[in-house]
C-alpha cells in the first residue's frame, strides 16, 4: 500500500497517509477540521540497486563457465602479443 502526501489549502498543514490505492482521497484536515485537503503529486520512490545487482552472472547457462574461460584465454593471448610488439619497436 502506498503512502500519500496531503496538504491543507486553508491552514497549510501537511500529512502523510498510508492508504490502499482503492481508498478515496482524504478530504478533512485533522488540524483545522475543514474539507480542504489536496493530495500532492509525488515523484514516487526511486529504485536503488545495491550489491552486484542483476547481471550476466545471474541465471547463467551451465556451459557458460567454460565459454567465459575460453574467451578470457583468447583475450590474454592477444594482449600478450601486443606488449611484445611494442617492446620490439622501441
Amino acid at each position: 500500500m502506498p503512502t500519500y502526501e496531503y496538504v491543507c489549502t486553508k491552514c497549510g498543514h501537511e500529512l502523510e497517509a498510508f492508504q490502499s490505492m482503492k481508498d478515496a482521497p482524504l478530504a478533512k484536515c485533522p488540524a483545522c477540521q475543514k474539507a480542504s485537503l489536496k493530495r500532492k503529486i509525488g515523484g514516487g520512490a526511486g529504485l536503488i540497486f545495491k550489491g552486484t545487482g542483476f547481471y550476466i552472472t545471474d541465471y547463467k547457462k551451465p556451459g557458460a563457465k567454460n565459454e567465459a574461460a575460453a574467451e578470457k584465454a583468447a583475450a590474454s593471448k592477444t594482449s600478450d602479443s601486443k606488449p611484445a610488439a611494442t617492446a620490439a619497436a622501441k
